[in-house]
């Protein structure tokens, strides 16, 4: 037969050097191999697999941390064909362990895995498991094709070894259902029966608390834990605690179950008058502190508000942490209860001695003592004395009228000052600086007397009378019917007026003057003069007769 004769056909040379491989050299087999060559310049570790045949193995596969060679030339090594002349040692490993997994696998127990997703292929995805490749076919992972699920972890459950290929199967789809329906389970149960359930406290956050009960994780938001009203739940509640909890209701779509704490225990509030009564004591720890007032757990889920003015009979309470912390048990007096607005009003300084009344027995009117003025107003000033208040009046700051409180003193300040009074019922104590000091009408009093001859300035004009401005701070009434003969009209502010001093009472600063009786005593003085220029002249008459004679 000629060459030409021959019918030559069509071959896939490469097809036909792949299928030379698979007679010669299977793939995915564990095999030990003997290393016949080292190549560092190629990164490469010649194996002889038997059958003739060489393969290469990246070197990178067998280096240790520090990046030393752990095998020789001659050294027997366990690796994993690959075909086409290579193997891996790292896959070795992996196949020894998932064929010991396998074989230890028990198919009447159930085994529920946690891995990542490290790659695709065809029909599914790889799961790795603590250094094992499962198979996670796409229909039973009940992941999205719209997200790359590459890196996400999962849960799932082994449907499936088979031991001749070496593989094992995964669903994390039948583990989601089996979790949907025991959660409905849990769900329609709770929402049935409405009895309270314990659970554990998973979770807290600042709007609430996440909480587990019978493996299905709820929601307490933190308007549902306490009949208090909202509650920051970090403050009753630490993760593992035990609740007892009641389902509210259950969002199928967001899958969203809603509990209650408050709702699984006794509302105070139904019989609040059997628990507490106004005027009992009670002791309290405080639980919030705000520039206002206090907030104080009663125990049996009862908060009470003390007003910052219920804490001390100090009036000047600046704010209450100055007098107490949080976490600081106290005894309180229940002052009001209100039922409709679920609201408790407590006292502190009602359970403490009235500083007025222990005052009052210990000081009286005239007593003189130092103390420091507080405040200021307009009126006034307050003066603190032992732990109470008292007034010290512009009228008894100074004799000068002029000044008030606020020219004289400033906060701050110690005084002398003489008590006046004391109005125990009303709480008050009336305070004098000026009774300590020597009235400028006193002063006027010792160098003057009824009849002396004064002048002074207007100062004012009232119905009855004016008055007028001596010297040393000292003012004098001169009334209406001791005016004449000036009119009463045509008397201007500032303007001097002479008079006869016709009352002086030093003890009330009070002098009067008249005008009248200065024109009255003037005329007599007058006359007087006169009768005794008449008397000396008559005198002298006769004495010259008589030398005559």
């Amino acid at each position: 037969m000629k060459l030409e004769d021959i019918e030559i056909e069509d071959v896939d040379f490469e097809a036909m050097l792949e299928e030379s491989f698979k007679k010669t050299e299977s793939r995915n087999d564990l095999v030990t191999g003997t290393v016949v060559k080292i190549v560092e310049d190629e990164n490469l570790l010649i194996v002889d697999i038997g059958g003739g045949l060489d393969a290469n193995l990246p070197l990178n596969e067998v280096r240790d941390e520090e990046g030393n060679i752990p095998f020789s030339v001659g050294d027997k090594i366990e690796v994993l064909t690959l075909g086409r002349g290579r193997v891996s040692y790292e896959q070795a490993k992996k196949r020894k362990a998932l064929n010991a997994f396998i074989e230890s696998y028990d198919p009447e127990q159930e085994y529920i895995v946690e891995g990542v997703v490290t790659r695709k292929n065809k029909g599914g995805y790889v799961v790795e498991v603590d250094g094992l490749e499962f198979f996670m076919p796409r229909t039973l992972s009940y992941l999205s094709s719209r997200t790359d699920p590459i890196g996400k972890k999962i849960k799932a459950v082994i449907v499936k070894v088979d031991k001749e290929k070496a593989s094992v199967v995964i669903s994390r789809k039948e583990l989601i259902e089996r979790d949907k329906a025991r959660a409905q389970e849990i769900v329609d149960s709770l929402l049935e029966t409405k009895e309270p359930v314990t659970g554990v406290v998973k979770k807290i956050t600042s709007y609430g608390m996440f909480v587990d009960v019978g493996g299905m994780d709820g929601l307490v938001h933190y308007s549902q834990i306490s009949h208090k009203g909202p509650v920051n739940p970090a403050k009753y509640f630490e993760e593992g605690d035990e609740v007892n909890v009641v389902a509210l209701e259950y969002d199928k779509k967001k899958r969203h179950l809603s509990l209650s704490i408050k709702d699984a225990n006794p509302d105070p509030w139904e019989n609040i008058h059997e628990i507490i009564g106004v005027g009992d004591t009670v002791t309290a720890t405080v639980s919030n502190i705000e520039p206002y007032g206090v907030f104080v757990d009663l125990g049996e889920d009862l908060e009470a508000f003390l007003h910052v003015s219920e804490v001390s009979w100090d009036k000047n309470v600046k704010h209450p942490k100055d007098y107490l912390s949080v976490g600081e048990d106290i005894d309180v007096e229940v002052i009001e209860i209100d039922n409709e607005k679920r609201r408790l009003r407590v006292s502190l300084k009602s359970l403490q001695p009235k500083p007025m009344e222990a005052f009052s027995r210990k000081h009286r009117a005239g007593d003189v003592l130092v103390g420091t003025i507080t405040s200021i107003t307009d009126f006034g000033a307050f003066v603190k004395l032992e732990g109470v208040e008292g007034l010290l009046h512009n009228q008894e700051a100074s004799w000068d009228k002029s000044k008030t409180a606020r020219d004289l003193f400033k906060t701050g300040d110690e005084v002398e000052v003489k008590i006046i009074k004391i109005d125990t019922e009303a709480g008050k104590i009336s305070l004098s600086k000026k009774a300590l000091e020597e009235s400028p009408a006193d002063v006027f009093a010792r160098n003057h007397k009824n009849g002396d001859i004064v002048t002074g300035t207007v100062k004012d004009k009232k119905e009855f009378g004016v008055f007028i401005a001596l010297d040393d701070n000292v003012d004098a009434l001169i009334r209406v019917e001791d005016l004449h003969p000036l009119k009463f009209d045509e008397i201007e502010p500032g303007q001097e007026i002479r008079g006869v001093i016709s009352f002086m009472d030093p003890k009330n600063d009070r002098i009067r003057v008249s005008v009248k009786r200065l024109e009255r005593q003037e005329e007599r003085e007058a006359l007087n003069h006169l009768n005794e220029q008449q008397d000396h002249s008559m005198t002298l008459g006769d004495l010259i007769k008589d030398k005559l004679k």
